[in-house]
């Protein structure tokens, strides 16, 4: 039987600490899917399109990590990929919480769906796509948080001010 979890977020922009999950992951599981959410409500710094493209660069042609978008209810994508696994990687206390209601609630919905928790390695507990936009649009040194098709990508985004 192959063990699939579906791994989503936004990752605006991936960094290691995501990574990271889906590599520390792939010891649990056969495949996992990393689910690029499309979400209408949230203004990404890049488009689904180049975050899809970004993440399939980095990992290559690992055939155990597909990359795909996910547009809708998780619950119901899960279902459709055949998946009954939701990976979710949680940093610090202030992101249980929220996980644990949303875990609840696709439980509620669909009983055949588990949440499976993986706390971030220590090096990234404080590492967010969040913290490295901002440091990347104040020219911060970025590179030990992301990869190098990343570090470029955002180099893009944000170039550095001529003095």
């Amino acid at each position: 039987m192959n063990r699939t979890a579906v791994y989503p977020g936004s990752f605006d922009p991936i960094t290691n600490g995501h990574l990271d999950i889906i590599q520390r992951g792939l010891h649990a599981f056969d495949t996992i899917i990393v689910a690029v959410a499309k979400n209408s409500s949230k203004k990404g710094l890049f488009t689904v399109e180049e975050r899809v493209e970004m993440i399939r660069d980095i990992v290559g042609d690992n055939p155990r990590i597909v990359v795909d978008t996910i547009d809708g209810l998780l619950i119901d994508y899960v279902m459709r990929k055949k998946a009954r696994v939701i990976l979710r990687g949680l940093r610090a206390v202030s992101d249980f919480e929220y996980e644990f209601q949303l875990a609840q609630m696709n439980h509620t919905v669909q009983k055949e769906v588990e949440t499976m928790f993986m706390m971030t390695s220590v090096r990234y507990g404080y590492l967010s796509s969040s913290i490295v936009k901002e440091m990347a649009s104040l020219n911060g040194p970025i590179s030990e948080f992301v990869p190098e098709i990343v570090l470029k990508k955002l180099a893009e985004k944000f170039p550095v001010a001529e003095s």
